[in-house]
């Protein structure tokens, strides 16, 4: 087959000569169409379909400088046509009425036929010099290269000019393209053309056309500023008419993706025009559409519309909220999206709160379900403050309060005092509930009465200004503050030393007093402020989640906390149906512990580094939310369910009000009753051993103890308390050193020697040592062979536990020799030599000699230098006088409780299964039995 005969249009050469020849000669009919014109005519067809279709075509057309003279024939080619007068009244549309188009078949004048349809020849120049140029501006350089030659305008001008629909068609498109660099975008706005776009957006019937001038304006909308211009000129109307009459779908799909950019950041302006063009209901429709592309930019564009409160109720009616919820379930799902991919939804869910409206719907569509959903999980950490808002409008609906609370909200929220705030941005005045619509009435048409009443308003001082009176102010709904007295009329004092008044209004201003702080952890109070308020709000707010939740974000505040908090904590203190609560979950003794006393959960067992608390403050209300808890116990209902909780109640509620009840009251008859008849304090000791029902339960048990015994002994003196005989005592002289010398010293001589196993010879004198013990008193003078030797073996016994026998066996008490075998604090008692003293002087019946080796061991593990760990080890040696000295160590009233909780620790820990010795030797100690009301170690 024969090659195709080469044509001069294959050269690109030849087509751009043809193109400057034709740019710099006009197309006025100077020239001989027959040899200028078709030539013209062919190279634009080579170029557009072979040269700048190719590869890296655009880039060699705008390389070989083909862009300027397409751009003057452009223009020359505009010139040409019908002028903007002909083709219409000689100016643009009007941006905010851009007039409605003409009726699809209603025929033209012979006049405007004239001038909005170019001729043939012209207009097929047009069309593919336009050509030309919308695909060339799909590169970024020729972009550039067209706006710095002007072309914007020359595409502005053809737009206006003609009217024909492919050549509108091309135009949008050439501007669409160029539209996507910022410049030109700012350009094409300056130009004007926007507000030709939307005329031919009205005018236009063809398809295609207008899918490229919805382009054009979707391209033109990409800051903020330009979103603006452009609702403001009235773009987004017409597109939503547009969008509820078209059954084209790639035109659906056009329309969609412009209204989504059109409405990012959303208006006011947008969101009433779309409204008003009835966009709503089709954008709902289009939401289950099954191309993925529009379902999913039209359910951006419902969420966008959200921020504006004009438009939300029209949206719910339109199915809106059950759409977005659908969808937010769906992408939560297992297989869901990204948690960025849920902001949008989530915000738009949350401001469709707002209304009461929306609310009814969202409630019976599961979305306070989904709404919980969010607040449990911790990758939806930065939305939670805007969830709390959200849920704040329910806090009138009492079925949606209750379905919350069985949800689970009150420790959520109680969680989210001292969490970190979120990352939201702030929402603008028009986001505002639109149940209370502002008033946007002109001032000229004021109604009289109004005026007269701002008027005296401020002129009583009443008011700062007109801005300091909101439309929807009413007397009723904001009471005015207290007024200052008023002064005689003799001496008044002059207005300006008069305290003026200002109105509440429902919207905070700068110029609005405020009762009180309003921070992140304001919606979450307010929520659980009204909670408190129900009859029985036990159930919800007094448990340990809400409790530890309320005290760490009062103790924990940065600054002064907020009102609000303290009155849910005096209100339900002050609620006996509360106390149960406050016994079960060990309420009374965290309120103790965490703001009395200073320790909270998260410093026990290891304290944490805190800033400087403001200690008075905290403990003047923990005593006062005591002595509210009081007031209740004390009563007779309180009365009635604290016996009914210790004697019918569970084990652990029995526990539980055991301990609690040392706290809460202080009737003797009462407590006496309860702890000591019914067998309250046994079964609180008893439950030590068993597994802690709170991370506080030893802090707890340490101080109920405590204060059992401050009740038990109110005269005793916590100074007193701590001030052991152990450090008073004097040394004594010592009997036994004179026969330990060299020479024998003057007096009694050695007349007997102890071996020990060690070969260690002791010296004795007999008739010392047979009066000091039974034991030595049949050893040594009965009818025992060693009566009759002089070195008598002792087996068993090491040099430092046989030194304290010796000493004790010659009349020493006090020397010292006791403390010999102990080992200092730190080391294990267990296996010691102060162990085998011990065991040593019950062997050889010498009971003197063990309280004084047991004063010992308490002069140095239970004395200043001793800790909560020695406490256990002098518990593991089993010696009932210093198992009584451990439990007045641990309950003594002066010691810090974290030293004495930590003590009882390792007193249990010691006990392990046998708890009874430990049992008696607490109860002893609070009772006050064991030592018929001495001070501790006053038996020693």
């Amino acid at each position: 087959m024969a090659a195709a005969k080469p044509t001069p249009t294959d050269s690109l050469s030849f087509c751009l000569a043809q193109l400057t020849a034709a740019a710099e000669e006009g197309l006025d009919g100077t020239k001989d169409s027959a040899t200028n014109e078709t030539p013209l005519g062919r190279a634009l067809l080579a170029l557009r379909t072979r040269h700048v279709k190719a590869a890296a075509g655009i880039e060699r057309f705008r390389a070989r400088g083909g862009l300027r003279p397409l751009l003057a024939l452009l223009r020359r080619a505009a010139a040409a046509g019908p002028t903007p007068s002909q083709a219409s009244s000689g100016s643009a549309p009007s941006a905010a009425s851009p007039g409605p188009a003409p009726p699809p078949d209603s025929a033209p004048s012979a006049g405007s036929s004239a001038t909005s349809s170019p001729p043939v020849r012209l207009r097929k120049t047009l069309d593919l010099a336009l050509s030309i140029l919308a695909n060339c501006c799909t590169e970024g350089a020729s972009r550039a290269e067209v706006r710095k030659l002007g072309g914007i305008l020359s595409l502005v001008t053809i737009l206006q000019c003609v009217k024909t629909d492919s050549i509108q068609n091309r135009t949008a498109r050439a501007l669409g393209n160029l539209a996507m660099e910022p410049e030109s975008c700012r350009d094409i706005h300056s130009a004007g053309g926007v507000p030709l776009l939307l005329e031919s957006l009205a005018a236009c019937k063809d398809s295609k056309c207008l899918q490229s001038v919805v382009r054009a304006l979707r391209n033109l909308a990409d800051s903020p500023q330009h979103r603006l211009s452009l609702a403001q000129q009235g773009a987004v109307r017409p597109l939503a008419e547009l969008l509820a009459t078209t059954p084209d779908l790639t035109l659906t799909s056009a329309l969609v993706r412009a209204l989504l950019e059109l409405s990012r950041g959303c208006s006011r302006t947008c969101a009433e025009q779309l409204s008003l063009g009835g966009g709503l209901g089709p954008l709902v429709s289009l939401a289950s559409h099954p191309k993925r592309a529009v379902r999913e930019a039209t359910i951006l564009t419902l969420a966008n519309l959200c921020a504006q409160g004009l438009v939300r109720p029209a949206l719910g009616n339109a199915g809106g909220v059950e759409v977005l919820l659908g969808e937010l379930r769906r992408r939560r799902g297992s297989n869901g999206a990204s948690p960025a991919s849920q902001q949008p939804l989530v915000r738009a869910i949350c401001l469709l709160c707002r209304e009461a409206i929306n609310r009814a719907r969202l409630r019976d569509a599961g979305g306070l379900e989904l709404l919980m959903g969010l607040l449990r999980d911790s990758r939806a950490q930065p939305w939670h403050p805007r969830v709390v808002v959200a849920l704040v409008g329910f806090l009138y609906d009492t079925g949606a309060l209750g379905r919350l609370q069985a949800l689970g909200l009150v420790p959520l929220l109680a969680g989210q005092l001292c969490g970190e705030a979120g990352d939201e941005e702030e929402e603008g005045r028009e986001a505002a509930s639109w149940d209370f619509p502002e008033e946007r009435t002109p001032e000229r048409v004021e109604a009289g009465s109004f005026r007269s009443l701002k008027s005296w308003l401020i002129s009583e001082g009443y008011a700062a200004g007109p801005g300091d009176i909101s439309p929807d102010w009413s007397p009723e709904r904001c009471p005015l503050p207290e007024t200052p007295e008023p002064s005689s009329p003799a001496t008044g004092g002059p207005p300006s030393l008069q305290t003026p008044r200002k109105l509440c209004t429902p919207r905070h201003s700068p110029a609005t007093p405020i009762e009180e702080p309003w921070g992140r952890e304001g919606p979450a109070l307010l929520l659980l402020s009204r909670f408190s308020q129900a009859p029985d709000p036990s159930g919800a707010l007094v448990t340990g989640p809400a409790l530890r939740g309320l005290l760490a974000y009062v103790t924990g505040a940065p600054g002064p906390p907020n009102p609000r908090a303290l009155r849910i904590l005096a209100r339900l203190t002050c609620n006996p149906a509360c106390l149960e609560a406050f016994v079960r979950s060990y309420g009374a003794a965290l309120l103790r512990a965490w703001l009395v006393l200073g320790i909270a959960p998260d410093d026990w067992p290891t304290p944490r580094a805190r800033p400087a608390p403001r200690c008075n403050q905290h403990r003047e209300l923990g005593e006062l939310l005591l002595q509210n808890l009081t007031v209740q116990a004390e009563s007779p209902f309180g009365v009635g369910a604290l016996t009914h909780l210790l004697l019918s109640g569970t084990p652990e509620d029995r526990v539980a009000c055991a301990l609690t009840l040392p706290f809460i009251c202080r009737k003797p008859s009462l407590w006496r009753r309860l702890l000591l008849d019914q067998g309250g304090l046994r079964l609180l000791l008893a439950a030590l051993t068993q597994p802690a029902p709170s991370p506080l339960f030893f802090v707890f048990v340490a101080d109920s103890l405590s204060c059992l015994r401050s009740l038990v002994s109110p005269a005793e003196s916590p100074t007193l308390a701590l001030t052991s005989p152990w450090n008073l005592d004097l040394p004594t002289p010592c009997h036994y050193e004179p026969l330990l010398g060299p020479t024998p010293a003057p007096g009694p001589t050695p007349d007997l020697h102890f071996l020990l196993d060690s070969g260690l010879r002791l010296p004795a004198q007999r008739a010392t040592s047979a009066t000091a013990s039974p034991f030595f008193r049949a050893l040594l003078a009965g009818s025992f062979a060693e009566a009759q030797l002089d070195l008598v073996p002792l087996r068993g016994l090491s040099p430092s536990a046989a030194w304290p026998v010796l000493h004790h066996l010659h009349g020493c008490r006090g020397c010292g020799a006791a403390r010999g075998p102990v080992p200092p604090p730190g080391q294990p008692l267990l296996g010691s030599e102060a162990e085998e003293a011990l065991e040593a002087a019950g062997r050889f019946l010498l009971p003197g000699l063990e309280e004084e080796l047991e004063e010992a061991v308490g002069r140095v593990h239970l004395g200043p230098q001793g800790g909560p760990e020695s406490v256990g080890e002098v518990f593991r040696l089993g010696r009932p006088r210093l198992a009584a000295h451990c439990a007045r160590w641990t309950l003594e009233p002066g010691r810090c409780l974290r030293k004495r909780a930590l003590a009882l620790m390792e007193l249990v820990g010691a006990a392990g299964e046998e708890a009874g010795p430990l049992t008696e030797a607490l109860l002893a100690v609070v009772m006050d039995a064991e030592a018929g009301g001495k001070g501790p170690g006053a038996d020693c």
